[in-house]
């Protein structure tokens, strides 16, 4: 019994590692990428980064990273043995809620595609592709894991009166 709950520690704590460095590695992708653009050659740069895309890819990955924050938060109720808990239920929900706003932002970012160059179009809708489907997956995902967790919580609370 004691042996598995040191495996649950070790893993929990390997996956909240692995979150830790997803964020850091998406914050130094979006730190590093503005000055490998070829239209940012000879900007300043305020100009690098204050651009209404730039802007607006930062506003749009707050879901993201709010959402490896509760991802990072569910690991820690597994590790505390709280997985069936309403806690747990909202962290996922955020979650949820977070996929979703990520591919409205990525549905309205297409605005920028249309009134961009032609040539970038391509790279630009793979791009979304990148973004849109892993969202969708986590989306789903979550959603069935929420809805489990929650029937779950409820047939608990149902036995825990009945005693």
């Amino acid at each position: 019994m004691n042996q598995d709950r040191n495996m649950n520690r070790g893993s929990t704590i390997f996956l909240q590692g692995v979150i830790v460095l997803i964020g850091i590695g998406a914050l130094a992708f979006m730190l590093w990428e503005p000055h490998v653009e070829g239209a940012n050659a000879n900007a300043t740069l305020f100009q690098m980064y204050f651009n209404s895309f730039v802007v607006y890819a930062v506003i749009g990955s707050t879901p993201f990273f709010a959402a490896l924050y509760h991802a990072f938060k569910v690991l820690g109720y597994v590790r505390q043995n709280k997985t069936f808990s309403q806690a747990t239920v909202n962290s996922l929900r955020i979650i949820k809620y977070c996929a979703l706003a990520l591919i409205g932002f990525v549905a309205v970012s297409v605005i920028f595609m249309i009134g961009g160059d032609r040539e970038d179009r391509p790279a630009g809708l793979f791009m979304r592709i990148l973004v849109t489907v892993p969202s969708i997956i986590v989306a789903t995902v979550v959603t069935i894991s929420e809805r489990i967790l929650q029937k779950a919580l409820d047939i608990k609370s149902e036995n825990d009166l009945t005693v």
